[in-house]
């Protein structure tokens, strides 16, 4: 904490209050990318991996959108994962 300017103690409680929001957001994307990353790998019907390659990327564009994730950076792990999701698409027909 701060000890200096009142400036100063109002920014950092700010950051923090980031600093949460942020973490809970990455968290989340973490969890969709794995469960899809999870689909991909295992015999799950491709529908229901399909689905889950789908909430995935919504989680990603939402990460963007509240400025949490660095657009370039999104776009990398959706591009990654699409390439996973058509070659086991592709594998499995």
């Amino acid at each position: 904490m701060p000890k200096g300017k009142k400036t100063d103690r109002k920014r950092f409680e700010r950051q923090e209050k980031h600093r949460l929001r942020n973490r809970s957001v990455r968290s989340k994307v973490k969890t969709y990318v794995t469960k899809a990353r999870v689909a991909i790998a295992t015999d799950t019907p491709v529908d229901a991996t399909e689905a889950a390659v789908r909430e995935a990327v919504r989680e990603l564009d939402v990460a963007v959108r509240k400025g949490v994730l660095h657009p370039n950076n999104a776009a990398r792990r959706k591009s990654r994962l699409m390439k996973r999701f058509h070659t086991a698409v592709g594998a499995s027909a």
